[in-house]
């Protein structure tokens, strides 16, 4: 995501590692419409790890950044700055986000706890904290940290709290109103996805969520579940956008930058090399059986099956009227196989299971359950 944020937008690099930022002119995916698509489009049209969303580039960034050798910069550090005018702030890259905040919205409420894996530039954060929700941002690379920090600075609407480099709970900042009643607001650390074991497991969350391919840059997706498990309450939403193996409309991107032979690419056993980092292109079913011992897969949709991958930002950007529609039209099938299995992303939502002893204990005669649920 990860915004969503991360590998997507900035793997749309080419394969041979040289991001095509120029050539993809802002087509970033999760990442925007321009801008983003040109993160993207550098990850995308470049032909690389082709996350699929500027907030690929983002939340992948921060996944992809852990990876990283120490010694150089991490590659989604240096598209922290441009990321939003990149993909945010596109035509396309909006309504790909659009489509992942209207399930956010549905699973988290005014006065949620809530965490963000891979959290990019703050855009997923800075929304949920405007509706009330409390949210604890994390992110690998240090440059999308403080961009974020500085973005919910400047938002007199979200409490920002200066966060650490691993515990991140110290520090404050200005407080605000994340909605009617309810004080939202944003706590953001550096932390890598592969890290979250090393963290408190107490307070527990009351749901978690990563966005725009996040997770692709992170080899294993079971050692996650069972970092992620403990620190939530049983009944929690997660919700994982995640870019899958089959793509036809980065087919048709590559096919028309005359690679034929990187048309399956996300299908490599191995993953695909980018920049020093892995991408990986999970399918629906490999996560569901990665999170299946603490969580159940309640829903799976497309994001980016009728809409194109933000490799085509600039298109995008000059048919307005048949971005709306597409838009619209996927909203509506969104779940319809085999839509989900096609998308340049899938939205997986899940639940957390209630602990074997809470299960005990909610059965008849077992004494009141002390998992909760919405």
């Amino acid at each position: 995501m990860s915004p969503g944020t991360a590998p997507a937008t900035m793997l749309a690099a080419n394969p041979t590692g040289a991001a095509d930022v120029a050539d993809t002119g802002r087509a970033v995916n999760a990442t925007g419409a321009t801008g983003a698509a040109n993160v993207v489009g550098s990850r995308r049209a470049a032909g690389a790890p082709g996350l699929a969303g500027a907030a690929d580039a983002a939340g992948a960034a921060g996944a992809a950044d852990a990876a990283r050798p120490a010694n150089g910069g991490s590659p989604f550090a240096a598209a922290a700055a441009d990321y939003d005018r990149c993909f945010t702030d596109t035509s396309l890259g909006g309504c790909l986000r659009r489509a992942v905040w209207r399930r956010l919205d549905a699973h988290f409420a005014p006065g949620d706890r809530v965490l963000e894996l891979g959290c990019g530039t703050g855009e997923d954060a800075l929304h949920l904290a405007h509706r009330g929700v409390r949210v604890v941002a994390t992110d690998a690379a240090a440059a999308m940290v403080e961009t974020t920090r500085r973005k919910l600075a400047a938002d007199g609407a979200a409490a920002v709290y200066a966060g650490g480099s691993g515990n991140g709970h110290s520090g404050n900042a200005r407080s605000g109103n994340g909605g009617p009643g309810n004080a939202g607001g944003c706590e953001v650390r550096l932390l890598a996805i592969e890290d979250l074991g090393a963290e408190p497991a107490s307070p527990p969350f009351d749901g978690a969520f990563a966005n725009f391919g996040g997770l692709n840059c992170v080899a294993d997706l079971a050692a996650v579940a069972r970092a992620l498990a403990p620190r939530l309450r049983p009944g929690a939403p997660v919700l994982l956008c995640v870019m899958g193996p089959l793509a036809p409309w980065e087919w048709l991107w590559l096919l028309r930058r005359g690679q034929p032979r990187e048309v399956f690419r996300r299908l490599r056993s191995g993953g695909v090399r980018w920049r020093g980092l892995t991408v990986r292109y999970p399918s629906i079913g490999t996560l569901r059986r990665a999170f299946a011992a603490d969580f159940r897969l309640l829903r799976v949709s497309a994001v980016g099956a009728l809409l194109p991958t933000t490799s085509f930002a600039p298109w995008a950007a000059r048919h307005p009227r048949l971005l709306a529609a597409l838009d619209r039209l996927e909203r509506r099938v969104e779940r319809l196989p085999p839509l989900p299995w096609l998308a340049d992303h899938y939205l997986a939502e899940l639940v957390r299971k209630s602990p074997p002893a809470a299960a005990a204990a909610a059965a008849p005669g077992g004494g009141s359950s002390t998992a909760s649920s919405r």
